[in-house]
């Protein structure tokens, strides 16, 4: 028997995976974008009545239905009678607060979902080019321009959005530090800038974004290529 037979080298070790949970993540991300959205925003809503008791009457009438219930089933639910439930459905009487709060725990449904089918002004703010409002924001410096593109206040979505276009022309030694309440999406337009968002920088080119929480710490961090242009859009609940 040869002594000198080789012997086979030992097994490779497996690879690093200190980078697993990063690239795991970056699965995750990718895998949530490519859920369809739970909103159809081609949905084409019911047309909306321009008189309040026909409205509520339809709203009435259509809750009953879904719960399989008839006209004498909700007048005993209730204690209405018959008769004033036909003119409530019918649109012919307007009902009471009192009314509609009974009718309400009878559905189970929100009272305020009988006014939904009232047509309501809905804003809209059509801005022209050079006719953005310059606004000021805490710890903005020289070379940091502010250009509000809209407002909408109190509004049937609840929300309250804000959008931005930001342009920052001169480099800084020191940069705002923003902290607020809702979410944030960025949108870079022109040049090329390191934006932190809590203990991470992220570097943003023309048409990359960034989305995130704005209740963590944010702001630029280093200007690389100037004039620097993006958009910022903010959504926080708005207030009672």
């Amino acid at each position: 028997m040869d002594a000198t037979k080789a012997i086979p080298p030992p097994a490779k070790p497996p690879a690093k995976t200190a980078n697993k949970h990063a690239v795991d993540k970056k699965s995750a991300d990718k895998n949530a974008l490519k859920k369809p959205l739970s909103q159809n925003p081609h949905r084409v809503s019911e047309p909306r009545e321009k008189n309040l008791e026909v409205a509520i009457g339809r709203a009435v009438r259509a809750f009953r239905r879904t719960k399989g219930m008839t006209v004498a089933d909700l007048s005993k639910q209730t204690g209405l009678s018959i008769g004033m439930l036909s003119k409530i459905e019918n649109g012919i009487t307007s009902p009471s607060l009192t009314t509609l709060q009974t009718l309400a725990h009878a559905l189970s449904a929100p009272i305020t979902s009988f006014f939904r089918r009232y047509e309501e002004h809905r804003e809209a703010m059509h801005v022209k080019a050079g006719q953005h409002v310059e606004i000021e924001r805490a710890g903005t410096r020289a070379g940091h321009q502010y250009n509000l593109l809209g407002h909408i206040g109190v509004n049937a979505s609840g929300v309250v959005v804000e959008p931005y276009m930001i342009t920052l022309s001169e480099t800084s030694d020191v940069f705002p530090t923003f902290q607020h309440d809702g979410i944030e999406l960025l949108y870079m337009l022109e040049g090329e800038v390191e934006y932190r968002h809590g203990d991470t920088n992220y570097l943003l080119q023309p048409g990359d974004s960034l989305f995130f929480d704005a209740d963590a710490p944010h702001g630029p961090d280093k200007l690389n290529k100037l004039p620097a242009r993006f958009l910022s859009i903010i959504a926080y609940p708005q207030s009672d």
